[in-house]
């Protein structure tokens, strides 16, 4: 049977689609004409099978790497919708990356020019600002996007164990070394690797990830055999690595090898569009996990939720939702917030009790504000016209009774206050 010899290299020599199709008609031909195969045929067109789709995979990406390139400078007028919908449009994969913040779109831009190639990746920005999603979002727009993602985190390794644990070992290399193990790098052959908290690494680590970065090849600890690994780079901190390397903690030759492409996530407080969208998604995925409905807030606590400032950024956040969802029934209010973050709210609540009238901090929450009053204040009339009956008022106003007294739970309000006294016999003058 007539097989086609596979090209050494074909993964990086250039493709096209011609050859692509007849070495896809090689392979029907050859199922279309064969009687019987053996199973070593069978392996071998399967091979052969993967072989090509990686190609087409390969021609793919680089064909949108080329288009990504050849893109025009995004004008300083364009808003960040349509800067969005740009990306959308070029078939993007935004991982779960949210928001239309100025400074994050510009990272995704960049990251989109970045993916297709194999140029290290540097991403700075405050710690749980989503830099390990901004490197699966390289990863996924890449052409290594079928290949594995390996995740390292470089600062909870424990010095005595970080060349065992990127590069591997031997069986017998240290007391405990009970048989042969791979490391990162080797699981994150044909990938990524993801080496997160890098300025968290020793010195003499860095010397050791250096030098792999440009020999492209590890040995295991007890082992003298070098090992060709092929894994491209993303690495994330949330320190200045040029202060560092200018304060002699950092080498400036692992600065550059990995700042290839320098990416910076701007903190949550910054991108405020996006906590209603997180709340959202967190929301639903905090239900799924916890096998309930999605919780509703209060008023009040929405308002916190938005105006607070997140120092553990998206984090921070995911967290709080988890909590309360966990905490609450199906509503959450003031009172699910951690401990550590109510002698806020204490002080937010002695000025109301004071009677002090706190002005909004932003026109979102003054449009908030002056929305949640008017509702408040239509309950309250549509109360008193209706007597104070519940199902009169939802009838009046068209409205599902259960939600309306939903409604009314919300804004604290009785409707027997609103029900009518009869008035006290006039006196005959």
């Amino acid at each position: 049977m007539k097989l086609f010899n596979q090209i050494p290299g074909s993964s990086s020599s250039a493709i096209s689609y011609a050859g692509l199709i007849e070495k896809i008609e090689i392979l029907r031909s050859t199922l279309r004409w064969a009687s019987r195969l053996e199973r070593a045929d069978i392996e071998k067109l399967l091979r052969q099978a993967n072989a090509l789709r990686d190609e087409v995979l390969n021609l793919s990406h680089k064909e949108r790497f080329v288009q990504a390139a050849a893109t025009e400078p995004v004008p300083a007028d364009r808003s960040p919708g349509e800067r969005r919908q740009a990306l959308l449009d070029r078939s993007f994969i935004f991982e779960g990356a949210f928001g239309d913040n100025p400074r994050l779109l510009a990272a995704l831009e960049m990251a989109e020019k970045a993916a297709p190639t194999d140029l290290s990746v540097l991403i700075d920005g405050e710690s749980g600002t989503g830099k390990e999603l901004m490197a699966k979002v390289i990863h996924a727009n890449g052409a290594r996007a079928e290949r594995p993602f390996i995740s390292v985190n470089c600062g909870a390794i424990p010095d005595n164990l970080l060349e065992s644990e990127l590069f591997g070992h031997k069986k017998g290399a240290f007391t405990g070394a009970a048989s042969d193990r791979k490391g990162k790098f080797e699981s994150a052959h044909t990938g990524t690797i993801f080496l997160d908290e890098i300025g968290e690494l020793p010195l003499s680590g860095q010397v050791k990830l250096l030098r792999v970065l440009e020999a492209h090849e590890i040995q295991r600890v007890g082992s003298d055999e070098p090992i060709a690994v092929d894994a491209r780079v993303v690495a994330a901190t949330n320190r200045n690595l040029r202060k560092l390397s200018v304060e002699g903690r950092f080498r400036e030759d692992l600065f550059f090898r990995l700042s290839v492409i320098h990416l910076t996530l701007p903190p949550l407080r910054e991108r405020k569009d996006e906590i209603p969208l997180l709340f959202a998604y967190f929301g639903d995925e905090a239900a799924e996990m916890l096998k309930r409905r999605p919780v509703k807030m209060t008023p009040r606590l929405r308002r916190f939720l938005l105006d607070y400032a997140y120092p553990g950024n998206i984090r921070e956040l995911r967290n709080l939702i988890y909590r309360i969802s966990c905490l609450a029934g199906e509503t959450a209010d003031l009172e699910h917030l951690p401990e550590d973050i109510r002698p806020a709210l204490a002080a937010l609540r002695g000025k109301a009790d004071a009677g002090e009238a706190a002005s909004p901090a932003s026109l979102g929450e003054a449009k908030r504000a002056a929305s949640d009053e008017a509702e408040r204040a239509f309950l309250e009339r549509g109360l008193q016209e209706a007597g104070g009956t519940v199902a009169e008022l939802a009838r009046r106003i068209d409205m599902n009774r259960s939600h309306l007294q939903v409604l009314l739970k919300k804004h604290g309000i009785q409707a027997k206050a609103f029900r009518h006294r009869e008035a006290p016999p006039s006196k005959a003058g």
